[in-house]
């Protein structure tokens, strides 16, 4: 402990407490530093010895042994020891063994404690890794110009193997850092220990964070101003080896360094660098000329020799000793200075950046900063500044063109921010954090000391002021006084418990020491404080007491430590006697013992509790107030209990004296109780215990404070509290007593007075937002359940609101007190604070309310959810009514909390993260019409990582100033005119900036990143921008400043109250040039003011490109959203009748684009530079009085889930230019409603599948396709005449739907219509073919009639329910009618010339069915109308007088279809049953007003037949004698139903749910199809119809393949499942052939041998096994991918002799951790070796979703290339060949491949992706082509064995195409 105390003092001088390693500079001998011939430190085993070298001419160790783990070198001895060497550079002198193999072990420690193995040996032949493990082969080269060296460069692929003869003499240098951050994403710590193995000859080893250059003599190193300073220099003398004169040191020796240069093979391989890159090098480093000091920005011909691992991971760091430059930006007066922000020293500020040629440096000159302590205020004393707050070194950067570089002045005074500091602390409103146990008083009873999670408060109990002891790094878990409280002791909690002693008075820390604890919970002082005693747990979790000598602490004297003992027994709490300093107490459970240290021992004596031995004890204290000299006989101590006891103890005896209990109050009368007595029975738990000379006070468990005479008769003083009384503490005076509860309340009880005061109130948890309102009045919300109010000066809390519901955001109304509160559960709550009242809620969100806020001039309130809902309010009315509810506008999550939005200060801008996480939305604060899309995703196209945005803030003086964080710690400054980037800081904090706000003069700028607020230049032209401040144990959730500007709040753990010392404007004088922005007016949208007399036009499809950004200056990408101003008129009607509205409607004719398209289209090979264009409309739902419910029935359309996102930049080919056509659409959409169409008489047939309209010639079963949409078609009309279909879907990314009117004969699209919110339930053509009628589904229930000839809408009408059907009359043209919830609309249409007068009657359902909808209808004649409803009844209504007069129940469930026909009624319900009834009768019963049964009237309705079907019915069509028809069900199926027969036959057969896989057979005679409702199916490729099925109940099947000989008679497919099961069915039997259970997890890829003798397959845990088809044996598992979900298994037919291996075929395997494995087989020799090893490096992935796979295939016309797709760093294919161990080539992609196929045919690669693009690429010149024909994500694509057909698959979509090539 000393030692560690002279440690701990010596590095606090450098401020940097425990960070700084100054010892191990510039290097580390580690040969030295152990002594390592000694063998005392390190250890040898085998044969070890040393011998002179002839080269070096020294003693070196020679290591030698046939087995290199038997022979070696250990360092350190022990393997719980560590070398503890921090250099992230390890370099190793050493000469492989000729002929040998050797190994090498280093043992690394993470940032998080983990070890780390790195291995290098040359008999590896390929890298491997694992979570704890990297293995490097080694690569030993050889002399120069020796045979071996020409073998090897011709070999290329054979150099891993024994050392050669001529091997020489190697300087290794190994960067350790780089290797754990880019192979394991780990932070290098230390190097823990060094193994090194035979053979070998080792001269010596260190380490160092310089990068030397063995080939560089120090008179070399000098002469090109090389020093440490910078990062590099030569070699140290006793580590060189040596040169002749006249000789090269690389013309002797070898230096090898990893990272290497550029790419070599194999891949992750420690090798010598190529001869050319070396000499490069060299004759850089040795030129003595000095090129002037400039910026390097890596461009292309930079990049193209740099490896992919070092553009990914290396910093962009600026080169040291640079100038400052400024950029002379038009227009922008901004000084683009690279300058340290801060000047806290931490690690990372010595890391230098590498260049290209790795022993180069760039050396310029720098003007030095001020490195004074003025950057960061911490308010600790000088020697404890905490490493963990002062990490944050920071540089900030504007990214602006630099024409003319001007050099500045290096002589110019460095200027900062002033007032310095420029924050002060004032006060904390919090108490607890770790514990709720410990509060102090001072000896005057003047104030109370108590912890504030990682801070010390000092409250004066009188004036409320408060005094900080700061410097704990977490949470303050115990605290101490001495008796006259001149020295205060605390600790913290964690695993490394630290303890502080400090000077109450001055504030000062006097001493810091370590405990080996990891949790110190308690603390006691001796009464001089000579003695100091803890307790805590030890590393094995048992009990640890220490005590510290402190009496010569208050002198600079150290801390020792006197005793120490482990112990098995519980110790709660232990105090040191106060008369005498070796003697303490301690309790617990179970045990009260006595304590007293002695000859450096600490010993106990436990009290003897007889029958009181199992009760928890919880608090022990002695009788105070008697003198020192009293004898111990006469000590007295007291301990209190969990089961009410309270024990009096004698001290001396160490007995028990007397033991009393508290007991619950007897209630004998009604309104009196009795005094408390301590007698039998069930007690109260008493918490804490305090004695003084007169009285004893104690906390109990049931809230109360007590105070008793010393003889317990009865309470005298009593104070109740809102929770538990966790601590009890009498005041020296014995005048006041302080009281703790573990609901963070903190007051004191006055003894004279009686009366109580309250100290402190604070949240139990995490404070999550809070809002200022202009009387200084904060509101806090916290995760603790409460909304607290509070008075900012007086710390009083005068508000507290309790929900059961969490509250996440509040927010004060800028004039009146009233303040608003958003709910986890989506509900706001608006509440007076004068009254208490709640004025408002609303439930309009769905998810968490992460955004709340009042515009500035109070007349609105803005709410945002988790769910990407926007609310606007109007906040000038008190029930604060909701004007607009905006859908899928902001970004998803909780990240943006709890101020995701903010208003411009004007009020007409609210600016918002959203709809993506990469789009800033500035939008209309009065309507929520958008302005301004800003993509922040694209302004650095050569990072490799996506940045997205995560706090938006406006400029309070300047509303053209948008500021925004994001995830890559950048502040950007955004123009809301036009979205230009003005300006940029980098570096903001050192991890993500949490909140940012901006000062009302706009000359501050406030941000909180993790526990740290910075206050910055608002302009950025300083030298030192920033200041930072530390406090907080936890990240800092929110921060602002208050209405005054005169305070700064912050809130996290605690509520921080800084004071605002920056001077006012109008009190400086500015010497520099304010910042000048000229802003590019945005164009603005003329808006006609007269009323809109015509229909609209416009093709209602997403634009094909967006505004792209351009330079200078740099923009970010902006979509511009036009505004559309509809009017809306309502006609007044009954009561019962529904609102009626106008609206403008967009629609839009045929005619040719006007916007020519390029002919052919290219991908960029080797190299992609793509911007991401995100154009996202807003979904927008108008709120109405009744907020629509999603229907409870199956015949409302409700579209399937859907993730993807539409590619908004596809670029299709021209007509009759198509690489490929499509051919056959295979699958009906069961999840449609009237989705399909039949008319017998002129043949016609058309259903959807998808977003396709497939119409099919049922006699020949060829289709045409009519594409026009990008989402799930919902329903399908036809005209009577069949020339015309109706067609109708969702609008894509939020847009309104979409309808889309086809004529047929010339598959073309005539016109579209655009004019529903939602989606569309119904579509109908009225008998005429004069109107054409749409129905909205239940988010709109609105019902819009069209003119057929001009689709101009006559009439609108929104009902008051959902909509299920609608259809014409068939007789009457001008009689339609609805249902829904709300009963029948019966419509009546008059045509005047062009105008239209529609009559409405709304009747309800009969109350004779109950709580019924009416879910389909149809007519019958011409007076009679059939409807149906959810709970199986059929209604039939009288037209004329609308009433309906009879019911039968015609199905057990809910009835979706209705269709007449004659006398004859089709019913179809989701019971599966098809029925057919006689319905003539119906017409001879007289309309009555009485509903009547079918039964009870007399009446017979006959059931004529009737068939189950496979799914619930949803379309249906007939010819007019109902003999024969067409059903569409759920499954996907469509049946052809002969009622003569009673037959049914499939006509169109599909998968209900996700297809995962679909193979062609070799032959191309058959494919095969598998899904996740465990069918396998098997499908003709002539007619593409279902041969058979196979079904699995209860499990999904994952993948499936053929067996390659796919002969009718001998053809097999195989299947994998999610229970681990393969099974293998045979074509010619239909049957299973066997079942096989290889795995125990989900089968994830299978594929027969190319040759057909083995089966492999992989499961989710990335196991492959090899199974025998024969006997189902499993013939080998194959473990190397153990882990990673194998995502693709590929075979082929290859001589593998031309790799070095024997074998007859190649298979690969693909894992999602992007590694690629490839195998050389002979299955009938039991032959499966690895023949390359493929490793994929990538960033992290942030993406909320899953990360792209990993897929690889073998091309087909050359196996030696394997493609390769996956998450990296780019999105790209990369060709790989296997006998160059190269990367041969590269084609870029805008989009991450979810699936992708090679055909041999042409060369074309198939393409799939998320955004539902199938990309057509021509692999040689990287031609493409997009087609968007899937409305869902590709999952799947695959080209037939001859190249001439492609199967592509988005969920249960199956499209057959017919290749034509490009």
């Amino acid at each position: 402990m000393v030692e560690f105390e002279q440690v701990a003092a010596r590095l606090s001088r450098f401020r940097l407490s425990m960070a700084s390693k100054g010892w191990q500079h510039p290097y580390v001998n580690i040969f030295k530093h152990v002594r390592v011939a000694e063998w005392k430190r390190s250890a040898k085993q085998g044969d070890v010895s040393t011998y002179t070298d002839k080269t070096l001419k020294c003693l070196v160790f020679r290591i030698k042994g046939p087995v290199p783990a038997n022979s070696y070198i250990l360092i350190p001895k022990n393997s719980n020891q560590s070398l503890g060497l921090t250099g992230c550079y390890f370099y190793l002198l050493f000469r492989p063994t000729p002929g040998k193999y050797f190994v090498v072990h280093l043992d690394v420690a993470t940032e998080r404690g983990q070890v780390v193995r790195i291995s290098f040996s040359n008999m590896f032949k390929e890298f491997k890794s694992t979570a704890t493990w990297l293995q490097f082969p080694f690569l030993c080269g050889a002399a120069k110009d020796s045979v071996y060296e020409s073998t090897a460069k011709s070999a290329r692929h054979g150099l891993v193997g024994p050392a050669p003869t001529s091997v020489r003499w190697t300087c290794l240098m190994l960067n350790l850092q780089y290797t754990l951050s880019v192979y394991l994403s780990h932070c290098y710590n230390h190097l823990k220990s060094i193994k090194l193995c035979s053979n070998m000859a080792v001269k010596n080893l260190f380490t160092s964070d310089l990068l030397l250059d063995p080939g560089v003599s120090f008179s070399e190193a000098k002469l090109m101003g090389l020093a440490s300073s910078q990062g590099t220099g030569a070699m140290p003398r006793e580590m060189s080896f040596p040169v002749p004169k006249g000789s090269s040191w690389h013309d002797l020796y070898d230096y090898i360094k990893f990272p290497s240069e550029g790419t070599k093979l194999p891949f992750d391989s420690i090798q010598k660098d190529s001869p050319k890159a070396e000499t490069r090098c060299v004759s850089n480093l040795r030129s003595p000329m000095r090129e002037k000091p400039h910026c390097v920005n890596l461009r292309k011909p930079v990049k193209d020799r740099v490896s992919l691992i070092q553009q990914m991971t290396t910093p962009r760091l600026l080169p040291m000793n640079q100038t400052p430059v400024v950029a002379d930006i038009p227009e922008l007066g901004v000084v683009s200075v690279h300058q340290k922000d801060d000047s806290v020293c931490h690690k990372g500020d010595q890391q230098q950046q590498e260049s290209v040629c790795s022993s180069l440096r760039q050396l310029t000159s720098r003007t030095s900063c001020a490195t004074d302590d003025d950057g960061v205020h911490v308010f600790l004393h000088s020697e404890d500044t905490s490493s963990k707050h002062g990490a944050d070194s920071e540089e900030e950067y504007v990214c602006t063109p630099v024409p003319h570089p001007v050099h500045l002045s290096s002589s110019k005074k460095a200027t900062k921010l002033l007032p310095d500091p420029i924050l002060r602390l004032n006060r904390i409103i919090g108490f607890g954090g770790a514990t709720t146990k410990y509060a102090l008083w001072t000896k005057s009873g003047d104030a109370v000391v108590y912890p504030c999670h990682a801070i010390i408060v000092s409250m004066n109990i009188s004036s409320n002021k408060q005094r900080f002891f700061i410097g704990h790094t977490d949470k303050v878990s115990a605290l101490a006084f001495n008796g006259n409280t001149t020295m205060l002791a605390s600790a913290q909690t964690g695993k490394h418990s630290v303890v502080r002693v400090w000077n109450y008075n001055k504030g000062n820390c006097l001493a810091m020491f370590k405990i080996h604890a990891h949790s110190l919970s308690s603390l006691s002082f001796s009464y001089v404080g000579g003695i100091l005693c803890g307790v805590g747990k030890d590393r094995h979790n048992k009990t640890m007491v220490v005590v510290w000598n402190t009496l010569n602490v208050s002198k600079g004297g150290e801390v020792t430590v006197l005793a120490k003992a482990h112990t098995d027994v519980d110790v709660q709490t232990m105090k040191v006697a106060f008369f005498d300093d070796t003697r303490m107490v301690s309790c617990g459970r179970d045990n009260i013992r006595l304590w007293r240290v002695r000859n450096g021992t600490l010993r106990s004596c436990p009290v003897n509790l007889g029958e009181y031995h199992s009760v928890d004890f919880t608090d022990v204290a002695f009788e105070e107030g008697n003198t020192f000299s009293q004898h111990l006989e006469d000590r007295t101590l007291f301990a209190s209990s969990r089961s009410g006891h309270i024990f009096e103890i004698d001290y001396s005896r160490v007995v028990i004296r007397n033991v009393r209990r508290l007991l619950p109050a007897q209630q004998q009368h009604a309104e009196r109780r009795e005094k408390w007595t301590f007698n039998s029975g069930p007690g109260i738990a008493i918490n804490s215990i305090s004695v003084s000379s007169s009285f004893c006070a104690t906390g109990s468990e049931d809230g109360y404070l007590r105070l008793w005479p010393l003889d317990f008769s009865a309470v005298f003083l009593e104070a109740e509290h809102e929770g538990p009384v966790s601590l009890v503490s009498v005041s020296l005076d014995s005048l006041q007593v302080l009281a703790a509860t573990s609901t963070g309340n903190l007051g004191f009880l006055d003894v004279r007075s009686r009366g109580y005061n309250t100290l402190m109130r604070s949240h139990t948890d995490t404070v999550l937002g809070f809002s200022v309102d202009c009387i200084r009045h904060l509101t806090t919300a916290s995760a603790d359940g409460t909304v607290r109010i509070w008075n900012m000066d007086s710390l009083h809390q005068l508000y507290d609101f309790v929900s059961e519901d969490s509250p996440c955001s509040v927010a004060f109304h800028p004039i009146e007190q009233i303040f608003s509160c958003g709910f986890s559960s989506g509900i706001v709550r608006v509440f007076d604070i004068s009254s208490a009242k709640l004025l408002a809620e609303h439930k309009e969100h769905r998810g968490e309310v992460v955004g709340l806020t009042f515009s500035p001039d109070g007349q609105f309130m803005y709410s945002a959810d988790s769910q990407g809902s926007l609310a606007l309010y109007d906040s000038s009315e008190e029930d604060h009514n909701v004007i607009r509810v905006a859908c899928n506008v902001a970004a998803q999550g909780t990240d943006r909390a709890p101020d995701a939005l903010t208003v411009s200060n004007d009020s007409r801008c609210l600016a918002f993260v959203g709809p993506s996480e990469y789009i800033v939305t500035i939008a209309d604060a009065r309507s929520l019409d958008e302005l301004l899309h800003v993509d922040v995703s694209i302004l650095d196209v050569e990072s490799p990582y996506l940045d997205s945005a995560l706090k938006v803030c406006f400029s309070p003086s300047s509303t053209e100033h948008l500021l925004v964080a994001t995830s890559t710690n950048k502040i950007l400054w955004v123009s809301t005119k036009t979205g230009r980037l003005l300006r940029e800081v980098s570096k903001v904090h050192r991890h993500q900036c949490s909140s940012l706000t901006v000062s009302e003069d706009s000359r501050f700028l406030l941000t909180a990143g993790n526990n740290a607020v910075k206050v910055w230049d608002y302009n950025m032209q300083l030298d030192i921008n920033s200041q930072m401040f530390i406090g907080h144990s936890q990240p800092i959730r929110q921060v602002s400043f208050t209405p005054d500007q005169l305070t700064v709040v912050s809130v996290g753990d605690a509520i921080f109250i800084w004071d605002f010392l920056a001077h006012p404007l109008d009190s400086l004088t500015e010497s520099r040039s304010p910042f000048r922005v000229s802003h590019i007016s945005a164009p603005k949208t003329a808006h006609a003011d007269a009323e809109v007399s015509r229909v609209q036009v416009s093709n209602g499809m997403p634009r094909q490109t967006a505004p792209l950004p351009f330079s200078p200056p740099p923009r970010l990408n902006v979509s511009t959203i036009d505004e559309i101003d509809q009017g809306f008129g309502h006609s007044s009607m009954c009561d019962d009748s529904p609102t009626m509205s106008t609206v403008p409607i967009k629609t839009t004719g045929s005619g040719s684009s006007s916007d020519l398209k390029p002919a052919v289209s290219f991908l960029k090979v080797t190299e992609l530079s793509t911007s991401h264009l995100n154009t996202t409309h807003m979904d927008t739902v108008d709120v109405r009085r009744n907020k629509s419910v999603r229907p409870d029935c199956y015949r409302h359309f409700i579209p399937r889930f859907n993730t993807s996102t539409l590619g908004q930049a596809a670029a299709a080919p021209q007509p009759g230019n198509e690489g490929i056509k499509l051919k056959t659409v295979i699958g009906y959409n069961g999840n449609g409603r009237g989705n399909m169409v039949w008319s017998p008489d002129q043949g016609l047939f058309a259903y959807s599948c998808g977003s396709v309209v497939v119409v099919e010639y049922l006699h020949t079963g060829r289709q045409k396709h009519l594409k026009g949409h990008s989402e799930e078609i919902s329903s399908l009309a036809v005209t009577n005449d069949a020339r015309t279909v109706a067609s109708a879907s969702a609008g894509s990314n939020g847009s309104r739907s979409l309808i889309c009117i086809w004529d047929v004969q010339n598959v073309t699209c005539r016109n579209t219509i655009s004019y529903h919110s939602g989606t569309v339930q119904s579509l109908a053509f009225s008998r005429d073919d004069r109107f054409f009628l749409s129905v909205g589904d239940f988010s709109e229930p609105e019902v819009a009639l069209w003119s057929s000839e001009t689709f101009l809408m006559l009439y609108s009408m929104r009902a008051s329910g959902p909509i299920h059907d609608a259809a014409f009359s068939p007789s009457a043209a001008s009689q339609l009618a609805c249902v829904g919830s709300q009963g029948v609309y019966f419509y009546l249409i008059h045509t005047h010339g062009h105008d239209v007068d529609v009559k409405v009657q709304n009747v309800k359902a009969p109350a004779e069915l109950g709580d019924v909808e009416l879910t389909a209808l149809c007519y019958y004649m011409e007076s009679f109308l059939f409807t149906a409803t959810n709970q199986g009844h059929v209604c039939v209504w009288d037209i004329n007088t609308q009433h309906c007069f009879m019911t039968w129940e015609a199905d057990a469930g809910e009835i979706g279809v209705l269709l007449c026909r004659g006398n004859r009624l089709l019913t179809g319900s989701n019971t599966l049953w098809l029925r057919l009834w006689e319905v003539e009768a119906v017409q001879g019963v007289k309309p009555q007003e009485k509903v009547s049964n079918v039964g009870d009237s007399g009446t017979t309705v006959v059931l004529e037949k009737e068939i189950m079907l496979d799914g619930a019915t949803v379309s249906a069509a007939f010819d007019n004698t109902m003999d024969m028809g067409i059903i569409g069900t759920t499954a996907g199926t469509l049946w052809y139903i002969n009622w003569s027969d009673n037959s049914s036959i499939r006509l169109v057969s599909g998968h209900k749910v996700k297809v995962n896989n679909v193979v062609f057979s070799s032959d191309e005679s058959h494919f095969a199809t598998c899904s996740e409702d465990g069918s396998v199916r098997v499908w003709s490729s002539s007619s593409n119809e279902l041969v058979v099925q196979f079904q699995v109940l209860n499990q999904a099947c994952g993948c499936v393949c053929w067996s390659p000989s796919s002969i009718k008679d001998n053809a097999y497919v195989a299947a994998g499942y999610s229970d681990g099961t393969l099974r293998i069915f045979q074509l010619a039997s239909s049957e299973m052939e066997m079942k096989l259970d290889p795995h125990h997890v989900a089968v994830t890829a299978i594929q027969y041998s190319a040759n057909g003798h083995v089966i492999l397959s992989a499961g989710k845990n990335g196991l492959i096994a090899v199974s025998s088809p024969v006997n189902g044996a499993t013939i080998r598992v194959i473990r190397d991918h153990k882990g990673a979900v194998i995502t693709s298994i590929q075979c082929v037919n290859e001589q593998c002799k031309n790799f070095g291996l024997e074998g007859n075929e190649m298979w690969l395997a693909a894992s999602a951790d992007r590694r690629v494995s490839v195998w050389a087989a002979d299955w009938l020799k039991d032959k499966c070796d690895l023949l390359d090893w493929l490793t994929f490096p990538a960033p992290a992935y942030t993406g909320d979703d899953s990360p792209p796979p990993s897929l690889a295939v073998f091309c087909p016309s050359n196996p030696d290339l394997v493609i390769y797709t996956g998450y990296g760093v780019e999105k790209e294919l990369i060709f790989h060949s296997l006998t160059k161990k190269q990367v041969i080539k590269k084609i870029a992609l805008p989009h991450w491949v979810t699936c992708f196929s090679f055909s041999a045919k042409n060369q074309l690669i198939a393409v799939g992706s998320k955004e539902r693009v199938l990309k057509l690429i021509k692999s040689s010149n990287g031609m493409f082509q997009d087609f968007l024909y899937h409305s869902d994500a590709l999952q799947t694509c695959h080209f037939s064995p001859s190249g001439t057909r492609l199967f592509t698959v988005a969920y249960n979509e199956i499209l057959l195409w017919e290749v034509q090539g490009l």
